[in-house]
């Protein structure tokens, strides 16, 4: 299965069931065992629990293979190995304890959020194809100014 397809699921999987904070890393150059680390937060043990089954099915769908997934009897971490992408959910505590952008965040890899937040990542190590890499990156809107009087006040002497 295309890597991009892959990561596609997975996010789709992730933004089903309202992940936050989706990242999406290239790890070829750190390792050959995968290609992709993807972190997302849960909020609670249900919902890691329901984020990993929804990235189950998208991927399944999309025609990929889940290798194993670690972590669901408890629900703080739960880890679906999706073979070419490795999938981390976490709770936001054990994320930020175990900070695991900074193993492998070097490459972020750009992907659009169906909620329209704009890409992930500081720089594109790999855009999706269908995606220029300006077209989320919105200007910051015009600032308005009030009006100026221009129309002297006539007052009566």
């Amino acid at each position: 299965m295309d890597i991009r397809k892959l990561q596609r699921a997975i996010v789709d999987g992730l933004e089903d069931v309202k992940a936050q904070d989706i990242r999406v890393f290239n790890t070829s150059h750190l390792t050959e065992l995968f290609d992709r680390v993807v972190v997302a937060s849960g909020t609670s043990n249900r919902q890691t629990k329901a984020l990993a089954n929804s990235v189950r099915e998208k991927v399944k769908e999309a025609g990929g293979d889940i290798i194993s997934t670690e972590g669901e009897d408890i629900g703080e971490w739960v880890l679906v190995d999706c073979g070419d992408a490795v999938v981390h959910i976490l709770q936001p505590a054990l994320r930020q304890y175990y900070n695991l952008e900074e193993i492998w965040g070097d490459k972020p890899v750009r992907v659009k959020l169906a909620a329209k937040t704009g890409f992930m990542g500081a720089r594109p190590s790999e855009p999706m194809d269908d995606e220029d890499e300006d077209e989320d990156e919105e200007a910051a809107p015009a600032v308005k100014k009030p009006a100026r009087k221009t129309a002297a006040r006539k007052t009566a002497k």
